[in-house]
């Protein structure tokens, strides 16, 4: 068999500006839409004049308030919703945080319906309002009181075991909010053809949106078409339904007419979701020898008044180790702020860097090093459930990182380590995990009499490279090009859609597509293996294709998980399977420099090593690798949402004042895969990448500033005005 092109497979279109997402569309007589703020931190609107905004030339719509028999609600979707949130603005006079729509504008041009937008005027009666974790008003909730489906993790007696221990760490670390930015705004262009319903719109889930905004307007669901071909980035702020969407529809059906809506990048910061502030006290038992005894992760974070967004931070910290007891508890802390979501790495990222800085100061308290404290306390058993791990390499990935990093050249003490400009060096490590999460899939697969070979599944194309990870695998099995194989995801045409995150799209897509090529290779007439004449093998059945469909659960789903997806309902299962529980695992080593004058932090090189099963597509694998890393930096160094406690809302929402990592911040950044196919946990051994390539990251860093200066840094981003 010939080796198959490795390219990534979207790169052309990409690159020659081909490639179509969410906006791209330009239907004729096509209106467009924006939306008017409160500018409130809480209370509700006494009146809304909006005659000057209708007066603009070429307004056609100045809409405020919908009837509740013409949109609903779609539910929280960690409620059993479809949303981002259970609130839908223009349903009442609430006003539940600063920058909730109050009208939504739609006019001939976007110049017109921005000048209207800033017309429309307000009268309020306000309410008082928190926006900050310890606010005085803020309401604390226990979660697993509240949610008792995410119960806390409690293993063995944690707390009589650390007050036992004669070596104790105590440290509470801070992390920031964050939003997402990712480099596509939100978007979306909504027609009405008939009594149907087409939504071109850059999302991770398109099932929920089409579920979700059929249930807001009472519409059949087969009336909903959701087209999501690309996004130009999600990272989780596109994991459901925007409260955009109905609103949108309606205006156009009114209309008659195609209704396009990109939001301007400030209001992204307030009409979608984001990461909350966290706060986390981490106490580590353990004897001289560095053996953990205990562990304890006390984790809160921000959460609306109007849903409960869970904590999971404790899920992975729990299995970085074979501790023998320890105790997790999370508190929910509500403000008046939009509900937090998902953001890359949205629990373990936070979670990693407190833990893992509590990790490295465990390793200065018992005189040990990092690496070698870590292989000290790895475990093949998952300490929570007592099962297998389905693999665990992290081993592997702490020894041969260290090999290539040059730990070994490290001088252990802290501030001992200076470059030739005078700049303090510091070398750190952390490890990260992240669980491995299944979905329900749905793959159909046609071969045509030309030789072509289009595969439709659940997944959506995100950057990350499940277009390459899908053609790679079929252009391998069939032993066919690349270039003949076509890849629809995104699109609800061809497959139910279920949301694509957590790393999970590639474990979930790729099971799911092999089992359609056995399928077709029966169909075909062909062996179970080998290279396939699909064009011959077509013909020779008669007809002008030849198409099979199969669906795929993970480890010991109910079928009745199907049905979910099919729903447009979240239906991942993991990390723990009947057998065994599921994570993939990193090992992240950096350096820092800091200059002696200005104390500017950078960081020169970093390395990760990933245990992520089979690694399905090389090219897109390494640039999540890379990609993960230099988020990780950012998140140590750079990004922090501000929120303003007078006005409510957050201050910085825009790339110039919110900061992100650039060119001249990312320096040498070094990766190796361990490349061990998990064969439990699937047909094809692949687990996921994404997520964890950025978990670990910070905590490196964090660890590199200690050695580098001697301060533990407790709190993220990490700013000059801390290592003075």
């Amino acid at each position: 068999m010939k080796t198959p092109d490795l390219r990534r497979v979207d790169a052309h279109e990409k690159v020659t500006g081909t490639a179509r997402y969410g906006a791209d569309r330009v239907p004729d007589d096509l209106a467009y839409a924006t939306f008017a703020l409160a500018t409130i931190g809480k209370g509700r609107t006494v009146a809304i004049d909006t005659a000057a905004a209708e007066a603009v030339p070429g307004v056609r719509l100045v809409l405020t308030r919908f009837n509740e028999d013409e949109l609903r609600g779609a539910g929280f979707l960690m409620g059993g919703g479809f949303a981002f949130q259970s609130l839908q603005p223009l349903l009442s006079d609430v006003v539940a945080y600063r920058g909730q729509p109050i009208a939504l504008i739609v006019a001939d041009t976007l110049v017109a319906a921005t000048e209207a937008a800033e017309l429309v005027r307000a009268r309020y009666e306000t309410e008082p309002f928190t926006v900050g974790i310890d606010d005085e008003g803020a309401t604390s909730v226990i979660q697993e009181e509240a949610l008792p489906w995410f119960p806390d993790i409690k293993v063995g007696d944690a707390e009589s075991a650390y007050a036992a221990s004669p070596v104790q760490i105590d440290e509470t670390y801070l992390h920031a909010a964050q939003h997402q930015v990712p480099m596509e705004l939100m978007s979306s262009v909504v027609e009405w053809r008939g009594d149907r319903l087409v939504v071109h719109e850059s999302t991770q889930n398109a099932g929920a949106l089409r579920h979700g905004v059929a249930t807001q307007l009472n519409l059949d669901p087969a009336d909903v078409e959701v087209i999501s071909p690309y996004v130009g980035g999600g990272f989780g702020s596109r994991n459901a339904l925007q409260p955009h969407i109905g609103p949108l529809a309606l205006a156009a059906r009114r209309l008659m007419r195609p209704v396009k809506l990109v939001i301007p990048r400030p209001q992204t910061f307030h009409t979608g979701s984001f990461r909350p502030v966290s706060r986390h006290r981490v106490r580590l038992g353990a004897d001289p020898s560095g053996r953990l005894l205990a562990a304890l992760h006390d984790a809160e974070h921000q959460t609306s008044r109007h849903d409960l967004y869970p904590a999971m931070y404790t899920e992975m910290t729990s299995r970085l180790y074979g501790v023998p007891n320890f105790g997790g508890r999370q508190r929910l802390v509500q403000n008046d702020i939009q509900t937090p979501g998902f953001m890359r790495a949205p629990m373990e990222g936070p979670a990693g860097f407190a833990f893992e800085s509590a990790i490295d100061a465990l390793a200065y308290a018992t005189g040990h090093d990092p690496v070698e404290l870590r292989l000290a306390n790895d475990t093949a058993t998952d300490p929570v459930t007592g099962l297998p791990f389905s693999s665990r390499h992290l081993a592997q990935c702490l020894t041969r990182g260290a090999k290539r990093f040059g730990w070994d050249r490290r001088d252990p003490r802290p501030g001992s380590m200076r470059a030739a400009d005078g700049s303090f060096v510091g070398l750190g490590v952390a490890v990260g995990a992240h669980p491995v999460l299944v979905a329900p899939a749905v793959a159909r697969m046609s071969a045509a009499a030309d030789g072509r070979v289009t595969v439709g599944v659940d997944g959506h194309e995100m950057g990350q490279g499940i277009r390459s990870a899908i053609a790679l695998l079929v252009a391998e099995n069939l032993g066919v090009p690349v270039r003949d194989v076509v890849v629809r995801v995104g699109d609800t045409r061809f497959a139910p859609q279920h949301l694509t995150a957590g790393a999970w799209g590639t474990a979930t897509a790729l099971p799911a597509v092999h089992k359609a090529l056995g399928e077709l290779r029966k169909q075909l007439g062909a062996s179970d293996t080998g290279t396939v004449d699909v064009a011959a093998a077509v013909r020779a059945t008669g007809g002008g294709s030849q198409e099979v469909e199969v669906t795929s659960l993970g480890q010991g789903q109910p079928s009745e998980m199907l049905d979910r997806s099919r729903a447009g309902l979240f239906a991942a299962a993991g990390p723990v399977f009947p057998d065994f529980t599921a994570f993939s695992w990193t090992a992240h080593f950096v350096e820092v420099r800091i200059e002696a004058t200005t104390r500017r932090i950078s960081v020169p090189r970093a390395l990760c090593v990933a245990d992520c099963g089979r690694v399905a597509s090389p090219v897109t694998a390494a640039s999540q690798v890379r990609g993960g890393v230099i988020w990780g930096i950012s998140q140590a160094l750079r990004e922090s949402s501000e929120v303003d406690p007078r006005f409510g809302g957050f201050l910085n929402t825009t790339l110039e004042e919110y900061p992100v990592a650039v060119n001249a911040d990312i320096q040498e950044i070094d990766f190796d895969f361990i490349d061990e196919p998990d064969l439990l946990l699937n047909d094809i051994g692949v687990k996921g990448l994404g997520e964890v390539t950025m978990i670990g990251v910070a905590a490196a860093v964090a660890n590199a500033v200690f050695h580098a200066t001697g301060q533990r840094q407790n709190r993220l981003p990490i700013r000059i005005e801390h290592v003075m």
